[in-house]
């Protein structure tokens, strides 16, 4: 059974061949600047830039890396820290004809070094203090934004038609196979998740709308792109993310009207939303539980709330259904977007009946081109669409059906990948880091719900020595995970449960429950750094006391939470702490020496 949206009958025939002039999300940013160079495009902590000034910054930046030899298919790597400098050279690599490459500064050397050389970006726009992070190689290809501006002068380089098949971004997404793939989108793509995001989830220009995922996130498209749209970007800082109070103060004091967060933030979140005005909520990148679902249809009967729930892969440009969650029904993903169609398939590629489950696919504007440097991964996930010749369908792996009244619901995956906290991880990607670990034979990962602070990753390890340092494996993951994708809790296990077919028996993994060490006694903190991070820890995790000795992550930690206790000792003590460093030295003590020594 498929489903297509009722407006995509003007959008199909044209998918991927725009005609009109002026279609591309770079002639729309450049039309608004000029129409209303004194709008606010963005803000960011304090600093406001109008689109007349945006507009000069990246053409600036668009000449400068057109007079470095960047052009149409070339990639331009991101290595900037979140900012206006960010928002400036993504659009001015669009401008020059180029596609971005976010390069997230929070990502492990290892990481960022292998999305570089994989990617081969033909320029790197790079803050200053980062530049060694890069491999030695890219030395000539690396520039600030503040260079680039300087060799592009006062002059917007000529640049030819944006072409509908052409690179706008990559974006690294969770690897089956231990290395994360880079997901390439063409301009047609982007320009149809605009239009299909205006006709149905955003209002007329003017909205001011919070940037609050990171740029190597898929979601941070569909937040920056509303600049294209006329609409004013309200930058929201690491710290403030992770601290639903400062994010509702920041809602508040910058008349944010659209926010876009995923269901886990959500939950921390309501508590604190201002009720002075509605404020559009689009949910997304994991499901919705019914509480939340109800939750939320209760807060849009008040008028507090205009909440929806989108669903989408990176392999389709973010987002490819639409729900108005609403009080009349339960928790379902919702009808397809403009441009869209859903089809539901068995094993043998079939369409299933109305109500029965099968595998989701994907087909229309949003599909990617593909995997970067990866033909065969593409034509695995990318299949020919047996609707429209030529085309192709994006096999999602997510299962679903499609109701008798048309709506798209989700019964999870086919496969064994999973979503947490609305990042994407391939558990195989997770487990062969642990299993190239130091005294680790074998691992596998899972996403557990009985353990506190969970949902949570967990990480089974058959030990291959007698002594088993889960520290020390957490550090090592860590140099190399980003730190959503680092087990909350790792578990030494003598042998992996296994089915009649002798695979992993996952659901068959013990429950992971950490108990308290008790054969010590309690360490009280010693100095203020100890006390002032106890008493973090202690509200972050909801304990009565924590001990010098004590492990943040056995005591129930992950990564949502060690964002908390970043933003927490940053409030307490107004110094930026590494998140790595929670990872690096998750021991009380330990972790207090590291900030004395800084």
């Amino acid at each position: 059974m498929s489903l297509l949206a009722s407006s995509a009958a003007e959008h199909a025939d044209a998918a991927g061949m725009p005609g009109a002039a002026g279609w591309s999300v770079v002639d729309r940013f450049e039309r608004h600047a000029a129409a209303h160079p004194s709008q606010t495009a963005l803000v960011c902590d304090g600093e406001v830039v109008s689109f007349g000034e945006l507009a000069a910054r990246t053409g600036a930046i668009a000449a400068g890396l057109v007079a470095r030899g960047v052009g149409a298919e070339d990639l331009v790597g991101l290595l900037l820290p979140r900012g206006v400098d960010l928002v400036a050279a993504l659009v001015g690599v669009l401008r020059c004809g180029a596609g971005y490459l976010p390069l997230d500064p929070a990502l492990p050397d290892q990481r960022l070094r292998y999305m570089a050389e994989h990617a081969a970006p033909a320029a790197v726009l790079c803050d200053p203090t980062l530049r060694k992070r890069l491999p030695p190689t890219f030395a000539r290809r690396t520039l600030t934004v503040a260079t680039c501006q300087r060799i592009g002068g006062d002059h917007p380089p000529f640049r030819e038609p944006i072409r509908a098949g052409q690179r706008a971004y990559a974006i690294f997404t969770s690897g089956s196979t231990g290395l994360p793939k880079a997901v390439e989108v063409a301009h047609a793509s982007l320009a149809a998740l605009l239009d299909a995001l205006t006709s149905t989830v955003a209002g007329p220009p003017g909205a001011r709308v919070a940037w609050n995922a990171g740029a190597s996130f898929d979601a941070s498209v569909q937040q920056w792109v509303r600049l294209c749209h006329g609409d004013t970007l309200v930058l929201v800082s690491e710290a403030v993310r992770a601290d639903p109070q400062a994010l509702a103060a920041l809602l508040r004091t910058e008349h944010v009207t659209d926010l876009d967060i995923t269901p886990s933030h959500a939950i921390a979140l309501l508590d604190h939303l201002p009720t002075d005005r509605p404020l559009r909520l689009l949910v997304g990148g994991e499901a919705v539980s019914g509480s939340l679902w109800d939750r939320l249809a209760a807060l849009r009967a008040e008028g507090v709330l205009e909440p929806y729930n989108l669903y989408g892969p990176t392999e389709c440009t973010v987002d490819a259904t639409v729900a108005a969650i609403e009080d009349t029904s339960d928790p379902h993903l919702g009808a397809p977007l403009p441009g869209v169609r859903v089809t539901v398939l068995d094993d043998a590629l079939q369409p299933v009946q109305p109500g029965d489950i099968g595998e989701i696919y994907l087909a229309g504007s949003g599909v990617a081109r593909g995997y970067l440097g990866q033909p065969a991964l593409t034509a695995q996930r990318f299949v020919a669409d047996p609707d429209v010749p030529g085309a192709r369908m994006y096999r999602t792996g997510d299962r679903g059906a499609i109701t008798a009244d048309g709506r798209l619901e989700y019964a999870g995956r086919a496969d064994d990948q999973v979503k947490l906290r609305g990042f994407r991880i391939e558990p195989g990607e997770v487990e062969a880091v642990l299993g190239g670990c130091p005294g680790v034979a074998q691992a596998a990962v899972v996403v557990r719900d009985d353990v506190p602070g969970g949902p949570a990753l967990v990480g089974y390890c058959l030990p291959s020595a007698a002594a088993f340092d889960a520290e020390a494996i957490r550090r090592a993951a860590a140099a190399r995970l980003p730190d959503y994708m680092v087990p909350a809790l790792l578990v030494a296990i003598d042998g992996f449960p296994l089915t009649s077919n002798r695979k992993l028996d996952r659901a068959a993994l013990p429950s992971p429950i950490p108990t308290r060490p008790t054969e010590h006694a309690f360490e009280p903190p010693q100095g203020a750094t100890e006390e002032l991070l106890a008493a973090a820890w202690c509200e972050v995790l909801g304990l009565e006391r924590v001990g010098a000795g004590e492990d943040f992550f056995e005591l129930g930690g992950q990564s949502l939470l060690a964002i908390r206790l970043v933003a927490n000792v940053r409030r307490r003590t107004g110094r930026p702490v590494p998140m790595v460093a929670v990872f690096e030295h998750p021991v009380l003590r330990d972790l207090a020496a590291f900030l004395d020594s800084r």
